[in-house]
């Protein structure tokens, strides 16, 4: 299923959902779409933006301790900050 927003000739907004972009395009060519406020049949696809889900960065590993060898950062060394 897709989730189309389409404009009517007089600049009314509606949404509709279609099986598939062909479904939307059968539509379109039989002259089926048509505007719930007004009636127009001259309908087509609204400019829409894309919703694309925000992933957060992960953060950057700590750089090795020369006094924790096991890793994982500074274990508070003289150069604590530094590296």
């Amino acid at each position: 299923m897709i989730l189309y927003t389409l404009r009517c000739s007089k600049d009314h907004h509606f949404e509709q959902w279609f099986d598939n972009s062909g479904d939307y395009d059968a539509k379109k060519q039989g002259g089926a779409l048509v505007c719930p406020e007004c009636g127009d049949t001259h309908v087509g696809k609204a400019i829409m933006a894309p919703n694309v889900a925000k992933t957060v960065a992960a953060a950057a590993p700590m750089a090795a301790c020369p006094s924790n060898p096991m890793g994982g950062g500074c274990g508070g060394c003289a150069f604590a900050g530094q590296h």
